[in-house]
């Protein structure tokens, strides 16, 4: 697997993804996707606890998310690699907006939010498969490793921002008020999109359908770095995951209201911004598997030190670094991914990470929300960190190849 290894950049090249027009429109895009996605999720989470007061339907949240995009995982892999992966994001922007018209119109339903989570699900299932796969057709292959490092920077960058203010505008106008606002967001996706010019990419339009479903599971269970990668994480955060019972922690723990709601699910954006900004002017070089392993077992620590927070500061502290050490292992991930997968794979390589994400954020609010209901939140808080550190042993076990990681491939094995 470890082949040629990929040069380290120089200190000019660290910002040559942000001198190709296509990239900047795209990381613009991205800033605003991810943000009208965050601003709906605080909104959602704090309306669904104040109308059931149930950790239990916090989950379900995370679950109506999951189911749908699980279904449609391995045809949006196919589809990606098969069809204009720009077009795709545009009908999934488009598909977003009409979502987040709906639940202006009818938040008050709890059905109504439910199915609109269902169809972010569907919807993600398919756009992040594309999105992902568009990286590779807006820079060259050198420049990768920094473009991903600068992707994740637009992307924490909203995680920062979107949070913050849907939490301050739910608290100042309600539920209603912050969809509208996520809507205007998603119309300035639809224009940076459709400004985008991505290169031609191999697409494997003649592959039998039945064959390209399964062929990215194929291709990552053989390649072992990428599966202990994926999998870490999807494990990692699945126990360790604690965003959705944020609105329980910041109303019956910290006494605190939307607001705080907001800070809370913006705090890890500002470790992980951070973490990205640092990534992206000083891109990783040597051990890579090994600061894979560090960074997910200090997330799990990061994990146990929120759940034992009692105040709003060592909270946001807690958080800030839970999501620096999440970001370092989802930089080395996404550039794994991108360098070690041929171009006409990606589209299929990151569905099956996203199904490994997906899992492991949507699947993992479930798993809160009912370890929660069944044990209280603080102790389901501080059993997932617990158990994310036991994950990392054992995947430094089980994956010596990942452990041993040096250098990032300059291209597919």
């Amino acid at each position: 697997m470890m082949g040629r290894p990929m040069s380290d950049p120089a200190p000019t090249e660290r910002f040559s993804p942000l001198r190709h027009p296509g990239f900047l429109l795209y990381a613009t895009g991205r800033l605003l996707l991810v943000s009208a996605g965050q601003i709906m999720s605080v909104a959602i989470g704090w309306q669904v606890y104040e109308m059931t007061r149930s950790t239990l339907h916090l989950g379900y949240v995370g679950l109506a998310q999951f189911l749908p995009s699980l279904v449609f995982a391995f045809l949006s892999g196919p589809v990606a690699d098969r069809f204009d992966r720009r077009k795709i994001v545009l009908a999934c922007i488009a598909s977003s907006l009409g979502a987040a018209l709906i639940l202006a119109r009818y938040s008050s339903s709890l059905a109504s939010i439910y199915a609109v989570a269902a169809a972010f699900g569907v919807i993600r299932s398919f756009s992040a498969p594309a999105g992902s796969a568009l990286v590779g057709q807006l820079v060259p292959r050198e420049h990768l490793g920094a473009a991903v490092a600068w992707q994740m920077t637009a992307f924490q960058a909203a995680m920062l921002g979107g949070p913050a203010l849907g939490g301050f505008v739910y608290a100042a106008g309600g539920a209603s008020r912050v969809y509208l606002m996520a809507g205007a967001f998603y119309v300035g996706a639809l224009l940076t999109y459709a400004l985008m010019r991505p290169r031609r990419a191999e697409l494997h339009s003649g592959e039998p359908l039945v064959r390209a479903l399964g062929e990215g599971l194929r291709y990552v269970w053989k390649e072992k770095i990428l599966l202990g990668a994926m999998s870490l994480d999807l494990l990692a955060v699945l126990l360790g995951g604690a965003t959705a019972l944020l609105p329980v922690f910041a109303r019956d723990i910290l006494r605190e209201g939307p607001d705080a709601l907001g800070l809370l699910r913006s705090a890890p954006a500002v470790g992980a911004g951070l973490a990205a900004l640092f990534l992206a002017l000083r891109p990783l070089r040597r051990r890579v598997g090994t600061k894979l392993l560090v960074s997910v077992a200090i997330f799990g620590l990061a994990t146990v030190g929120f759940g034992l927070s009692r105040g709003l500061p060592t909270a946001l502290l807690a958080l800030a670094v839970l999501g620096a050490t999440d970001m370092v292992s989802v930089v080395v991930r996404h550039t794994l991914i991108q360098s070690c997968t041929p171009e006409g794979m990606r589209g299929r390589v990151s569905a099956v990470a996203f199904v490994f994400i997906g899992a492991s954020n949507e699947l993992g609010e479930f798993e809160s929300g009912l370890t929660a209901a069944w044990w209280g939140t603080v102790p389901a808080i501080l059993v997932g960190g617990a158990g994310s550190i036991v994950v990392v042993a054992l995947w430094a076990l089980l994956f010596p190849r990942l452990r041993r990681a040096d250098r990032f491939d300059s291209g597919p094995s």
